[in-house]
């Protein structure tokens, strides 16, 4: 990759080639769509195409290489619409079932003061990483755009905001 990186035609071409089963084996674990899967792929090694000059020589290439071709799958899989494997298609049953998993009316409104009282504890962009990311269920690219940051900026504040909310939720 390092000779790649520096312009070797040759050398790229035989990198592409030595991790495509590895690309094709981690979108196929997360995708049953064997036409997914090769859209995954292909993003992936576009990815890996334009971000090439980011892949540092001194570090092992293979998680570099996998941590892009899951966030792909993921990404072609929140696209295609198939990240839900159950739709419930009838609303009077919905309505009427009993949702056992659902909290007291009383703990509820405790897991939100929780929730809120956590958060509030978070310096402002961390918050905002969070918000986005993890309740309203944002991809990172859609929340880079939003906040006007690169995606390692957002990964990086929703690491440490998540790290922080470890250490406060065990202490």
């Amino acid at each position: 990759m390092r000779r790649a990186q520096d312009g070797d035609q040759a050398a790229y071409r035989m990198v592409l080639r030595a991790i495509l089963p590895s690309i094709r084996r981690i979108a196929g674990r997360r995708i049953s769509d064997e036409d997914l899967v090769e859209d995954a792929v292909q993003d992936t090694l576009m990815t890996i195409h334009r971000l090439r000059h980011t892949y540092d020589p001194a570090r092992p290439l293979m998680p570099w290489v996998g941590a892009i071709a899951m966030s792909r799958a993921i990404d072609v899989l929140r696209r295609s619409g198939r990240t839900r494997r159950f739709e419930i298609m009838d609303d009077e049953a919905m309505e009427a079932a009993p949702d056992h998993a659902a909290a007291e009316p009383g703990e509820a409104w405790g897991n939100e003061r929780e929730v809120a009282r956590l958060l509030g504890r978070l310096p402002q962009r961390q918050r905002m990483m969070v918000e986005m990311v993890k309740l309203k269920e944002m991809s990172l690219d859609d929340a880079a755009g939003a906040s006007r940051m690169s995606v390692s900026a957002v990964k990086s504040l929703l690491h440490r905001a998540l790290a922080r909310l470890r250490e406060d939720g065990n202490a």
